[in-house]
């Protein structure tokens, strides 16, 4: 059975944390000035480092934490990650290794929220399931989500429980190809959204969970769209580029992106290798702008799990909103991208 060690581990090996330039308050000088930060995805820190000084383990998912309260991070979705055990990493990116057993993905769903609780507990951090707590001053709080619905293995009621356990977002798909929908990283199975997944969207629907559409390709969002009473969220994604980019199976098309703004939804600019650098990231951010409006971008970091990441920490944020700030975005523009956006959308759709 997998313990907090190995978790923490698989999270950074999948991370490639060789890849990683920084973490923690090596990088920046003075705390973000930007309060209300939300981060629409994250993950466990598996490694931290603040000047000379390395953590691992425990220790570097407490100091984790603290930064985000020293950063005035007020909430983000932390995720569990159902498809794990059966990931590995190879040139390409993340692919699976092979198929889950029977049981597998609701026993790892089960063991990860374990492991989780008890981190948040040893941690200044506090698990929150209702946007109002937003509105309370100290620790950030954390509002836990899934990667992958496979945990769900056929039956519905695990949505509930899932629910009961205080998750309160699913991301239907991750690298590990399921009966719910297509993603943008493997060849299509089930033309878009299959009828379960459909089913698990109407009980989303009726619990008050944010339907998550990362990773998920256009059909399925358009399906999702079709049916959901809810705004759609994709966590973390980019536009696309006509030049070739790292991870480019993973950015949206500007149809893409406009199907989840007509849902009022919310797309996480998300700053991993796809852009260059911080310059290039912003663009990039203002391109999404350009394209759903300001009211339906936010930020989501995939920290500490992003490939190559351009902003490596959350004194990291506050660079970029000078660069956006710099390019013309007004100061009630950056509070809306790093936070508002978040907030309406949790209101509408957590009950």
């Amino acid at each position: 059975m997998i313990n907090r060690k190995e978790f923490l581990k698989l999270m950074g090996s999948l991370a490639g944390v060789a890849l990683i330039p920084d973490f923690g308050f090596a990088s920046s000088k003075r705390p973000v000035l930007v309060d209300g930060l939300f981060d629409l995805h994250c993950h466990p820190a598996a490694f931290f480092r603040k000047g000379t000084d390395t953590y691992t383990g425990d220790e570097a998912f407490r100091k984790s934490i603290e930064s985000m309260n020293s950063t005035k991070v007020q909430g983000a979705f932390l995720s569990i990650v159902s498809d794990l055990p059966v990931l590995k990493i190879n040139e390409g990116g993340k692919i699976t290794s092979r198929k889950f057993n029977e049981g597998e993905a609701w026993g790892e769903y089960k063991r990860q929220l374990f492991i989780l609780k008890e981190l948040i507990a040893s941690s200044e951090g506090q698990i929150s399931t209702s946007p109002e707590e937003l509105k309370t001053s100290g620790t950030v709080k954390l509002f836990l989500s899934c990667e992958g619905a496979d945990f769900i293995e056929g039956d519905l009621d695990r949505i509930n429980m899932a629910y009961e356990d205080g998750v309160r977002s699913i991301q239907l798909v991750h690298y590990a190809p399921n009966d719910v929908g297509d993603l943008q990283t493997s060849d299509p199975i089930n033309s878009g959204l299959s009828s379960y997944g459909k089913k698990i969207v109407q009980r989303m629907n009726e619990l008050g969970m944010v339907i998550d559409l990362a990773h998920a390709t256009f059909k399925t969002c358009q399906d999702v769209a079709e049916i959901t009473g809810s705004p759609i969220m994709v966590s973390h994604s980019i536009l696309q580029e006509r030049n070739f980019r790292p991870v480019s199976a993973r950015a949206i098309s500007v149809q893409h992106a406009n199907l989840i703004a007509e849902t009022g939804g919310i797309i996480g600019a998300w700053p991993s290798g796809f852009s260059t650098d911080l310059e290039d990231f912003t663009y990039n951010t203002l391109r999404l702008i350009d394209t759903v409006g300001i009211d339906h971008v936010g930020l989501g970091t995939d920290m500490d799990a992003n490939y190559l990441p351009v902003i490596a920490d959350y004194f990291g944020v506050e660079k970029w909103t000078d660069a956006l700030s710099a390019k013309g975005l007004s100061s009630e523009e950056i509070q809306k991208l790093v936070g508002g956006n978040a907030r309406r959308v949790l209101r509408k759709v957590l009950k």
